[in-house]
């Protein structure tokens, strides 16, 4: 049976430890603190990379990013050709007031448009100021740190590895074309005689 008070006495021993230790305390904002690489502070744009497929909108579960485009006509490139249209971003923003930080905008973007950055001081007095425009969420971007190094123990990625496959099987069938037309040539050259050697003039 566990001893009487045995539970008490044990709290008071956390207390007067935490007692004895000297206490931290962070100097902010004059000190500022020192945050992993990949912090959730923000969300920085990347705006060439956007493609106005709107997955993100609406993907977002708090309905807290608002997009605007318009269609423009692209001439076609070659004499013939049919004319095409494509998206053109008017505005991005996003409500951070709104945004609870999920992430999911960031995971479903197909495109890389959308990027997480360290940047955490960006409180305002008034809610209404909350909500970022693309040009300061472009700012932000440039905040975004490098992505960390690839594992060299880790599988190759999809991507890399079915582009190499693809160069591998180009190039060997590239020799192997070489190499059957260099066989092809060889067969049709005709055979060359060696040359005969003069009789010397003394023998009859």
């Amino acid at each position: 049976m566990p001893i009487p008070g045995s539970g008490l006495a044990k709290g008071l021993a956390v207390t007067l430890r935490t007692m004895t230790k000297r206490s931290h305390t962070a100097q902010y904002p004059e000190v500022q603190p020192e945050l992993p690489p990949r912090s959730r502070g923000v969300i920085g744009l990347f705006e060439e990379n956007c493609t106005v497929c709107m997955l993100c909108a609406r993907e977002c579960p708090d309905w807290c990013i608002y997009i605007d485009s318009h269609k423009e006509t692209v001439p076609a490139s070659t004499p013939g050709g049919r004319e095409r249209s494509r998206n053109v971003l008017d505005r991005f923003a996003i409500d951070f007031s709104l945004c609870m930080y999920c992430g999911i905008c960031i995971e479903v973007c197909p495109f890389d448009a959308l990027f997480w950055s360290p940047e955490f001081e960006y409180a305002e007095t008034d809610i209404h100021e909350l909500t970022h425009e693309r040009d300061k969420l472009r700012e932000w971007m440039w905040t975004v740190p490098a992505p960390p190094a690839l594992d060299p123990a880790a599988e190759e990625p999809k991507e890399i590895a079915a582009a190499r496959k693809a160069v591998e099987k180009a190039e060997a069938a590239a020799a192997a074309t070489a190499a059957e037309a260099a066989a092809r040539a060889a067969e049709t050259e005709p055979p060359t005689e060696p040359p005969t050697e003069p009789t010397p003039e003394g023998d009859a």
